[in-house]
């Protein structure tokens, strides 16, 4: 097999860390605004609970997740799919 031919990992094309990327902003945005600017209304409105906090640290958590995913199990694209060729 030719090194031109040698099978390539998708990178930053994986959908995976595409997932991460959106989901892991968002988490970010809510952790912070659960630790700075949740009113005691809100607070009282969700029963004492900072859901905006435990939300966006579950985003984060779940974003980590799909990274390390992505890491450890890459996705390989076979040569034949980069030349367009059958195989032959």
């Amino acid at each position: 097999m030719a090194a031109s031919q040698a099978p390539k990992k998708a990178g930053v094309f994986d959908i995976r860390l595409v997932i991460a990327l959106l989901i892991g902003g968002y988490g970010l945005v809510l952790t912070i605004m659960g630790i700075g600017f949740t009113t005691e209304e809100e607070l009282a409105k969700a029963a004492g609970v900072r859901i905006n906090l435990w939300a966006g640290i579950g985003m984060l958590v779940f974003a980590a997740l799909f990274v390390l995913w992505a890491k450890l199990r890459p996705i390989v694209v076979p040569p034949t799919a980069e030349t367009g060729e059958d195989g032959e």
